[in-house]
C-alpha cells in the first residue's frame, strides 16, 4: 500500500484518519497524554523545572531498553525508570545538602548515568533496532487497546492527584517561604509533583519519543504563560495547546514518513512563537496607549 496523501478536503482526511483502528488508538492515547502534559507542564514551567522534565524524558529510553532485555513490556521499564529518577531528583538534594540549590547537580548526575545506561542497553539489545529507535523519536504504530487503557488510567490518576495537590502546590510554587510559614509541606509536595511528572513523561514517550517528550510538557505551558498570569486560565490554555499540537502532529505524521515527535514539537514551537507575538503586540500597544495618555496630560 502506498503512502497516504492529504487533500484539500479536511473532512475527508479526518474520516480517513479515523477509519483505521491504530489511528483511533493513537488519537485516544494522544488525547490522554496531552491532558496530563498540559496540566503538569504548567507547574513545570512555573516552578522552573524544565531541566528535570528533560532529564526524566531521557531516562525513558534506557528504561524501555532494560525492559526489552529482560523480556518485559517496554512500558514497565519506562514507568520504573521515570519514577526512580523522579524520586532521586526529589530526594538527592536533601540527602547531600544544599537544598534546592543542589537540585540541578543531582539532575545532571542522573541524566549522565541514564544516558550511559541507554548506550549500554542499546549495544546489548539483539532485537530489531527500530523497536528501540521508536522510543527515541516516537511512533503511533503498534499502540494497541491495552496500551491505550494503560495510558488512560495513568493519565486519569495523574490528573486526579494534580487536582488534589493543585492549590497548595500553586501556593508553594509562587511563594515558598509564605507557604512554609502557613504550614504547607513544600518538600513533600515537590516530591509528589516530581512523581506525577515522571508518570506524565512515561506515558508521553511512546507517542513522541524520549528526545522530544519534554517539548510537549514544557512548550504549551510556556506559551500559555506568555498570554496570562491567571493560573486557572493558564492551565486551560496549556491543555488546549497541548491537545491541538498532539492532534495536529498525529494527523500530519500520518500523511508523511517522518516521526510524529518532529511535528508535535514543531507545532508546539509555532504556538509558542505566536503567543510571544501576541504578548509583544499587546505590551507594545499598551505602551503606545500610555505614551499617548502622557502626551495628552
Amino acid at each position: 500500500m502506498g503512502q497516504a496523501q492529504p487533500s484539500w478536503d479536511v473532512l475527508s482526511d479526518v474520516q480517513q484518519l479515523l477509519h483505521f483502528h491504530f489511528m483511533q488508538n493513537a488519537l485516544l492515547a494522544g488525547t490522554m497524554v496531552a491532558l496530563a502534559a498540559g496540566v503538569v507542564g504548567y507547574f513545570v514551567v512555573l516552578r522552573g523545572q524544565s531541566f528535570a522534565s528533560h532529564t526524566l524524558s531521557q531516562v525513558g529510553f534506557p528504561g524501555a531498553a532494560a525492559a526489552l532485555l529482560l523480556g518485559l513490556a517496554p512500558q514497565v521499564g519506562l514507568v520504573a525508570f521515570c519514577l526512580s529518577a523522579a524520586i532521586g531528583i526529589g530526594l538527592l538534594p536533601g540527602l547531600i545538602g544544599g537544598g534546592y540549590r543542589s537540585e540541578s547537580g543531582a539532575i545532571g548526575v542522573i541524566l549522565a548515568f541514564s544516558l550511559a545506561l541507554g548506550l549500554l542497553f542499546f549495544h546489548l539489545y539483539t532485537g530489531f533496532a527500530d523497536t528501540l529507535l521508536a522510543y527515541l523519536f516516537g511512533t503511533f504504530l503498534g499502540i494497541d487497546d491495552q496500551q491505550v487503557l494503560i495510558v488512560a488510567l495513568t493519565a486519569a490518576m495523574t490528573l486526579a492527584a494534580m487536582v488534589a495537590i493543585g492549590r497548595p502546590l500553586l501556593f508553594s510554587s509562587i511563594d515558598a517561604e509564605a507557604a512554609a510559614a502557613r504550614g504547607v509541606p513544600a518538600r513533600a509536595l515537590a516530591l509528589v509533583f516530581l512523581v506525577l511528572l515522571g508518570l506524565a513523561v512515561a506515558i508521553s514517550v511512546q507517542l513522541i519519543g524520549t528526545l522530544l517528550t519534554f517539548a510537549l510538557i514544557v512548550t504549551p505551558a510556556a506559551a500559555a504563560q506568555q498570554l496570562t498570569t491567571r493560573p486557572g486560565l493558564g492551565i486551560a490554555l496549556s491543555t488546549v495547546v497541548a491537545l491541538l499540537t498532539i492532534w495536529g502532529g498525529l494527523g500530519v505524521a500520518y500523511f508523511t514518513v517522518y516521526p510524529v515527535g518532529f511535528f508535535v514539537t514543531s507545532l508546539a514551537f509555532a504556538a509558542y512563537l505566536a503567543a510571544r507575538a501576541v504578548r509583544w503586540s499587546r505590551d507594545g500597544g499598551m505602551s503606545r496607549w500610555r505614551r499617548r495618555g502622557l502626551r495628552r496630560a
